[in-house]
């Protein structure tokens, strides 16, 4: 097991209260293979990865509680010196907007080298000739004369191509990809996810995908969590998840979806009502005011992830497939 992430809490303390972003969520991602972590803006998805590196800004976040465990070793004890090794090393992370990621003023070859020269110890001129290496594999035309560019002469497309490039420059074991994709046309979109299907596979990299969209993760991912006001509501292998869809809110996006193989004209259905204030307690389950299937005992305890099949888990006390069965 490559990555274990185990009842994870964070927490920011603001003016207006305590706000609960990520509430207890377990994962795991093996090597090679790329978990998909999915749901609306604001569900706790870019929080729990930062967390895995300890980049949640502090104050006014915090970790409250939770293990996370890299090839065994808990990187929540670890000193901030010790973690500097691991990120960008055997850990990288590839942000969404590469044009406020990447420096401005620094041309592109310098910061490729930049992470080379910390972490592998190369020469300017090893480094140099690496960065050419690295964006020949990223599909970079010219890349010899790109590396003496600024960040605004590429495209965006380009630009996320650099930032994958720098992810991948110290070979890691990890990549964190927070939605990369959602700023780029869909061409471009279907170029990344292929780019990095091809370089998962060379370098039996895990990846942790953040998206909400359900799309590109259908042909990217070989599990798939689904996070809704900071936890974990269901998880399954994807053909799985697509195909039976046990929690309310997981067929929720999935009927808002889409779809190339329906004959029908139906009307798309959106997610009814809006995400919950996560500021101040907690109490029942979070989904009750916008599900369809909600009971008093709903309204009163939050149901744990519980196994409902193989590999396939949902939090929730009358979950679809009991629905489907009646």
């Amino acid at each position: 097991m490559l990555l274990e992430v185990r009842n994870l809490e964070t927490k920011f303390f603001t003016v207006d209260g305590v706000v609960n972003a990520v509430n207890g969520i377990s994962y795991t991602v093996n090597p090679g293979e790329c978990l998909a972590i999915v749901g609306e803006s604001g569900s706790g998805k870019t929080v729990g990865v930062l967390s895995i590196l300890r980049l949640i800004q502090s104050p006014p976040g915090k970790i409250i509680s939770g293990e996370i465990k890299f090839k065994g070793t808990d990187l929540l004890s670890l000193s901030d010196r010790a973690l500097r090794e691991i990120r960008g090393n055997a850990i990288s992370i590839v942000f969404q907007d590469p044009m406020t990621s990447l420096n401005p003023v620094m041309k592109i070859g310098a910061q490729i080298s930049e992470s080379l020269g910390a972490h592998e110890g190369l020469t300017a001129k090893q480094a140099r000739a690496r960065a050419v290496e690295l964006l020949t594999m990223v599909g970079i035309p010219n890349p010899a004369a790109r590396l003496n560019d600024y960040p605004h002469q590429f495209s965006g497309g380009m630009r996320q191509r650099v930032m994958i490039a720098m992810a991948i420059a110290c070979s890691p074991e990890l990549i964190i990809a927070d939605e990369p994709t959602t700023a780029l046309d869909v061409t471009i979109q279907a170029q990344i996810v292929e780019l990095v299907k091809r370089l998962q596979a060379e370098l039996n990299t895990g990846v942790i995908w953040i998206s909400h969209d359900l799309g590109v993760v259908a042909r990217l991912a070989h599990r798939v969590a689904v996070m809704y006001a900071g936890y974990i509501v269901e998880t399954a292998p994807v053909d799985e998840l697509y195909a039976r869809p046990a929690h309310p809110y997981t067929a929720g996006l999935l009927n808002s979806l889409p779809r190339l193989d329906s004959r029908s004209r139906t009307r798309l259905q959106a997610v009814k009502g809006l995400p919950p204030n996560l500021t101040g307690p907690l109490r029942g389950c979070p989904f009750v005011p916008r599900c369809a299937y909600s009971t008093d005992r709903c309204r009163a305890e939050n149901p744990p992830l519980a196994n409902v099949g193989d590999g396939h888990a949902v939090a929730c006390w009358n979950h679809l497939l009991e629905q489907r069965a009646a």
